[in-house]
């Protein structure tokens, strides 16, 4: 969840501010790590942009975001062959919305695996690793 994570950064920050009496012209975590040339970025979920409590922390505080899950391997191609990218067009639609940068992670994990990939092994796994990484998406 966002807020533990904000609630601690804004925490850390302000000690670090107290400790060192130095005060950033930022108004903002995002716009404090821009002024350094950095982003400020949270791991996000789709389902949690309908939640207008976190949705207002991650537009107010952070500048970037990743994907939690949605662009793994079993999210975008949850039937070999049958692609989706719900779930991820949403989220890179609301980062465009509001000037947030998009960081993808970790194209192929073992715990995002597909279950239809589960039973394969050697250049059948290849294979479909290949046609998964090599089919244009919409982003």
């Amino acid at each position: 969840m966002i807020l533990p994570l904000v609630a601690a950064t804004v925490l850390a920050a302000g000690a670090t501010v107290f400790l060192n009496g130095n005060a950033s012209a930022g108004t903002t975590l995002g716009a404090s790590a821009a002024e350094k040339g950095r982003y400020f970025g949270a791991a996000v979920s789709a389902g949690k942009l309908g939640d207008s409590t976190y949705v207002g922390i991650l537009n107010r505080e952070f500048n970037a975001i990743t994907p939690e899950n949605e662009m793994k391997w079993d999210a975008t191609e949850p039937s070999q062959g049958r692609f989706s990218y719900t779930g991820a067009d949403r989220i890179v639609s609301h980062a465009q919305a509001n000037g947030h940068k998009v960081r993808g992670h970790t194209l192929a994990w073992h715990s995002q695996e597909p279950s239809w990939a589960k039973p394969m092994e050697g250049s059948a796994l290849r294979s479909a690793m290949v046609n998964h990484i090599t089919t244009p998406g919409t982003w």
